[in-house]
């Protein structure tokens, strides 16, 4: 019997070395990240519902130099649409909704979209175009808009549709928004009391609400300030560049965004989705299937995550957020149990998130170290890395193309091209902004790193 005890002391002894092992090399990466401005932000890694490495690095607020701590809070941006989803779920189970009830029956005002259901809204499929561009282009930008005055807009306006419904999928901010509004509709209750309500006190997620700084600011204990590159290159409060900005007027709308949240808050909504403790396994499970477009194509999106089955990692569910000086981003392993989470309040040309890196770190596999040597390629050589390249967790494309001087060069949707220095193995980089890309050899896909960050597109068209 004692060698049966020395042998289990000496198994979670090994365990114990190796995790500490591995939450040094976490802590190694970040603090090397945030001393080249890399990363500013909190970060929690988890393995089997126990925390292995939990720490802040950086300024809560770079003007008054207030650190960081663990508990404190940021705009989760995007990563709120998991909640948004839940919300559905939650009414569904209650019979308040269906999931093929079409939105009209919960929004009169669009009833000229008979076709779009609740179900293409969670899963990006409806076919709405953008209401941020809407919104920009014919919104007063001294008002701050909501849920209700955007409805109106597409009411006035009648935007035709960019696809058929359920034919495509095409991420969607404004199917979010919408989905928010049908919460209130089909609750009686505001989004935020909502989801108070029936998922944040449940599980006692007692540092997250729904919060609009701007059009209803909340007395948020540990609250921090989302920051932006100033004019000399260095992170200042996003709210210094005035009104005219989206941060600004598009601060009332709710159901795509606006859910504030700690790492240990996060945790506790990762713990209890391996549980029925909000809802059913059998929602659990809707929740993260892909979804299935009328062509019998299968989405990587559920219900409010980003859907992936990796060869080494098994299956991994996540989502990415970028708003207001913010990037956050959730990854769940759900075959392994393990979760890693990151928060940062900048968004800064070299800020980023170190997804692939961190997924090796947990996996104890090497990280990925990039050198450069440089090589001019022919025009054919060029030509053959051009294309529109895509990654499922990420709402952005990035188009490949040669200009003018015959100089490659790369754009992510919305913003400006930006040429690249070409190098040995197929690796081009933009040094002003810190990024570097690196196609594989059939040149079907890419790795790009960008501040610290490494993260895989791959080639569509």
């Amino acid at each position: 019997m004692k060698n049966v005890f020395s042998v289990v002391i000496l198994f979670f002894t090994v365990i114990s070395f190796a995790q500490d092992e591995k939450a040094k090399r976490i802590d190694s990466l970040f603090t090397a990240m945030n001393v080249n401005n890399e990363f500013n932000g909190v970060v929690l890694f988890a393995e089997e519902g126990k925390i292995i490495h939990k720490k802040a690095y950086g300024k809560a607020d770079f003007s008054k130099d207030i650190a960081l701590t663990t508990a404190s809070v940021f705009d989760l941006a995007s990563v709120s649409k998991q909640f948004t989803a839940m919300g559905i779920v939650l009414l569904h189970d209650e019979r308040k909704l269906a999931y093929k009830d079409p939105i009209s029956k919960y929004i009169p005002e669009l009833a000229f979209y008979p076709e779009i259901t609740i179900e293409n809204l969670l899963t990006h499929t409806s076919g709405l175009t953008d209401y941020m561009e809407l919104m920009d282009a014919s919104w007063d930008h001294s008002k701050i808009a909501t849920n209700k005055d955007v409805i109106k807009t597409l009411a006035t306006q009648k935007p035709e549709l960019l696809f058929k419904t359920n034919s495509q999928y095409e991420y969607s901010n404004t199917g979010y928004l919408l989905l928010a509004s049908i919460i209130e509709k089909a609750s009686g209750m505001s989004y935020g009391d909502f989801l108070k309500k029936n998922i944040f006190d449940p599980l006692k997620m007692t540092s997250t609400a729904v919060n609009r700084p701007r059009f209803a600011p909340k007395d948020i204990p540990n609250l921090t300030k989302g920051h932006v590159n100033g004019v000399d290159g260095s992170p200042v409060p996003i709210d210094s560049y005035g009104t005219d900005q989206v941060a600004y007027f598009l601060d009332g709308i709710v159901g795509d965004g606006m859910v504030n949240s700690t790492v240990d808050d996060l945790f506790k909504w990762d713990r209890a989705l391996y549980t029925d403790q909000l809802v059913s396994k059998r929602d659990i499970e809707k929740i993260f299937t892909p979804h299935t477009l009328s062509n019998g194509t299968l989405t990587n999106y559920g219900f409010g995550w980003q859907l992936k089955d990796h060869p080494t990692y098994g299956r991994v569910t996540g989502h990415s957020g970028a708003w207001a000086g913010y990037l956050t981003y959730i990854e769940r392993h759900v075959s392994n149990d393990k979760v890693f989470i990151f928060l940062q309040n900048t968004s800064l040309m070299t800020t980023g998130n170190p997804v692939l890196n961190s997924r090796k770190l947990l996996y104890n596999e090497p990280i990925e170290i990039i050198s450069f040597i440089p090589k001019q390629y022919s025009i054919e050589e060029l030509k053959s890395y051009t294309g529109v390249y895509k990654n499922e967790y990420i709402g952005m494309d990035i188009t490949i193309e040669i200009d003018d001087n015959n100089t490659l060069t790369g754009q992510a949707t919305g913003q400006g091209a930006f040429p690249l220095e070409s190098f040995e193995d197929h690796k081009f980089k933009f040094d002003p902004a810190g990024i570097s890309i690196v196609f594989s050899e059939d040149k079907n896909s890419f790795k790009i790193k960008q501040g610290g960050s490494i993260t895989l597109f791959k080639k569509s068209k």
